[in-house]
């Protein structure tokens, strides 16, 4: 099932991507549970490659606006392989998903495969593992 707004978001925020080096543009919004909507695109730097990723950029907007759980994000990416969060996107995805989080894999024509928060990140670590 497609959210046309969130894939919009997704697509406006790969479009505005800098990416000078790479070239690589990517573009993710997030559906929170409360309902309200965050964007973020790749930002690249000289420092190559200490950049940060859509999805980064994306939660980042999302805990400014006082939000902390994703119910679905759209990860967009151009190219005919999927563009999957990095290693590093996914356990930031994990610390503001629950089981129900949806993480839909874009193309900027379609989605291309739809993960649960276990498929994309099995046997993970989160914050339930540091309680008390």
């Amino acid at each position: 099932m497609e959210n046309s707004e969130l894939f919009k978001l997704a697509k406006e925020a790969m479009d505005k991507a800098y990416v000078p080096y790479s070239h690589f543009h990517v573009g993710a919004a997030i559906l929170t549970v409360g309902g309200k909507y965050y964007s973020g695109c790749n930002v690249e730097n000289a420092a190559y490659p200490e950049g940060t990723c859509a999805e980064a950029g994306a939660i980042a907007a999302m805990v400014l606006g006082g939000d902390a759980q994703i119910q679905d994000i759209y990860v967009m990416g151009k190219g005919d392989l999927l563009v999957t969060p990095c290693g590093g996107c996914r356990q930031k995805i994990r610390e503001f998903a629950t089981e129900q989080t949806r993480i839909h894999i874009c193309s900027p024509t379609q989605i291309q495969k739809t993960l649960t928060m276990d498929e994309l990140l099995p046997l993970s670590f989160g914050p339930e593992n540091l309680a008390k």
